[in-house]
């Protein structure tokens, strides 16, 4: 992205998104979602960004996530308020986002996800680099989270996985069930009629991710194929796992999280839970 926006300070840009963070940094879950008034840069970059994003959804995007996506309909032309899209969301499918000034540990965003609720940031990425973020912001959360999120069989995902983070006790198990997120709702690939589609969050919501995800080493989606594989959320995913439909990652995704428990974790992993 060209322009005087691009320009920006990262000092100046730490401030603007600490100025965000700090609307919400001490809500309780009954408050309401704080208003954001967005500036001329971040309505750009959600232009910019959207723009791009929607045409390499049509070759990239599996056919659940751009049904689940015109349902929500997000705006494309302005940054929308988290509180806004929440209202439609909620009317769709039972979920509504929660407004967080950063990244929360996984314990309790899954508790969220148990509870029907997202935690999600109001900030923008940098306008430097429009098309590719290490970390969560408002346009992952939404393009790539609340998109899903408005289908029915997304949202039962979420919720499953909720439960599951909620019914461990040991920071091993937990993290394992943070894995398998990672690898179906964050960065899962589907085939559709013989072609690879994204469905995850994290690809379908970065134009730099769908550029890179089809060079990735790919594997069929299987619970115990994950156990030794390490991932880093701050780069391009070298190995992703694909299933042969939606309802392949349903089956085996959604029994995962349905029943697993410390103990069959445990297992899974290799080891022996000491009892409690």
């Amino acid at each position: 992205m060209q322009g005087q926006h691009a320009q920006m300070t990262d000092a100046a840009y730490e401030i603007r998104r600490g100025e965000i963070a700090a609307l919400s940094a001490d809500l309780t879950p009954e408050d309401p979602i704080p208003v954001v008034e967005y500036t001329d840069w971040e309505h750009e970059v959600w232009r910019t960004v959207c723009v791009d994003l929607i045409a390499r959804h049509r070759t990239d995007a599996s056919t659940e996530y751009l049904e689940s996506a015109e349902q929500l309909a997000v705006p494309l032309d302005h940054v929308p308020q988290l509180r806004d899209v929440s209202s439609r969301l909620g009317s769709i499918s039972g979920f509504r986002f929660q407004s967080a000034p950063a990244l929360v540990p996984l314990r309790e965003f899954c508790g969220g996800l148990a509870n029907s609720v997202f935690h999600s940031t109001q900030y923008l990425r940098h306008p430097r680099s429009p098309f590719y973020t290490e970390d969560p912001d408002l346009l992952h959360d939404l393009v790539g989270h609340g998109n899903v999120l408005a289908s029915d069989r997304f949202a039962r995902l979420y919720r499953l996985a909720g439960n599951a983070a909620a019914r461990v006790q040991s920071a091993e198990a937990l993290q394992f069930i943070g894995k398998v997120f990672w690898f179906t709702l964050e960065c899962g690939v589907v085939r559709e009629r013989g072609e690879r589609k994204a469905y995850g969050a994290t690809l379908v919501s970065s134009y730099g991710e769908l550029d890179h995800f089809r060079s990735a080493d790919f594997r069929p989606l299987d619970i115990k194929s994950l156990v030794d594989v390490e991932y880093d959320i701050s780069t391009y995913q070298p190995v992703l796992f694909e299933a042969d439909s939606m309802d392949e990652v349903e089956d085996i995704v959604g029994s995962f999280w349905d029943t697993c428990d410390d103990d069959s974790i445990a297992a899974l992993l290799g080891g022996t839970r000491t009892p409690s």
